[in-house]
């Protein structure tokens, strides 16, 4: 047994009712999206979400209809966000697999993104919880906001620290926050629990994009994309920018700059990442990385005579940052 499926054991049959759900929701008579919509099915990835959410519900009370309403909800808006991302990026690989718009066509890839988005809204009003509709709505928007702000960013002679923990906070930490804090409001959880979720997520979010951001610094077949990939975008994270603010060194600063307007060259890109190794950065964002998990740690919530549920989340916490992809 791997180790996401020892997390996802105590919540296996829960989990198993919502993967059904899950491909109920992605159909269409629509030959063209039925066709799409099959594809993304087909390579619907971990789920971490959805896990947390069950985890976290069952742990606080049991599993309601309106929890699994809530979790397809929230993975529904965050497939519907990547498929639009990739086509802003231009990106025609997600996860080692071709992108939507690689296969068909911007277009095609918009259109299906927004019809997504609009059956996860029908899937938050199923839970008849309007603060779950709220959640959702304004998980929407915080997504969007973060895409605007690294976008704005690439134009940004800064190399600001503040701006990548707010993007981080928008995009990925957003979601794993919504996660924990839709699961206790679909089992009722009172407000401090609530506020506690909320960080819970937040701390493993911001610790999942860091990992995320480490595996760019090294080849890999298994992650699905070649070193560089985020820079190759005009993308500067934690260990780059670090580095930056560090050492001041103006050779690497004026290739920083030029790595942010797309005029860097390949060989240049690998000696940056080079030197960003060599000054001690993957070193910092990983120490980052372990601060927010022992933060996460401390925010779980007491195992209420559930000890199996209370070790998954444990197990959960430190997948997020041991994970190989």
């Amino acid at each position: 047994m791997d180790k996401l499926d020892q997390i996802k054991s105590p919540i296996q049959k829960e989990f198993d009712e919502f993967k059904e759900l899950y491909n109920s929701a992605l159909f269409s008579n629509n030959p063209l999206l039925k066709e799409v919509l099959g594809y993304i099915k087909k390579r619907n990835g971990k789920m971490m979400r959805p896990t947390l959410i069950f985890l976290i519900a069952k742990l606080l009370d049991k599993v309601e209809l309106s929890t699994y309403h809530a979790a397809l909800s929230l993975e529904l808006l965050h497939t519907a966000s990547l498929i639009h991302d990739d086509v802003v990026d231009e990106s025609d690989k997600r996860r080692g697999q071709s992108s939507v718009n690689a296969i068909y066509n911007n277009k095609v890839s918009v259109l299906v993104g927004d019809y997504m988005l609009a059956t996860s809204l029908q899937h938050s009003s199923m839970t008849n919880n309007i603060e779950i509709v709220k959640l959702v709505a304004l998980l929407g928007q915080h997504l969007s906001e973060g895409e605007i702000v690294q976008l704005s960013s690439i134009n940004n002679d800064l190399f600001s620290v503040d701006t990548y923990y707010e993007i981080i906070k928008k995009k990925t930490a957003a979601l794993f926050m919504a996660s924990a804090e839709i699961a206790g409001l679909s089992v009722n959880a009172d407000e401090s629990t609530l506020e506690k979720l909320k960080l819970f997520g937040q701390y493993i979010g911001i610790a999942f994009q860091i990992k995320d951001d480490i595996f760019d610094y090294f080849p890999s077949s298994i992650i699905g994309k070649p070193t560089g990939n985020d820079m190759l975008e005009g993308k500067l994270t934690l260990p780059a920018l670090y580095v930056l603010n560090k050492f001041q060194n103006d050779e690497m600063t004026s290739l920083a700059k030029r790595i942010r307007s797309h005029s860097a060259s390949k060989e240049e890109i690998e000696n940056f990442i080079a030197y960003i190794k060599d000054m001690g950065g993957i070193a910092y964002a990983k120490d980052v990385m372990h601060d927010f998990c022992s933060k996460a740690f401390e925010l779980l919530p007491e195992d209420l005579g559930k000890k199996d549920l209370t070790d998954s989340l444990r197990l959960y916490v430190s997948y997020v940052i041991e994970r190989e992809k």
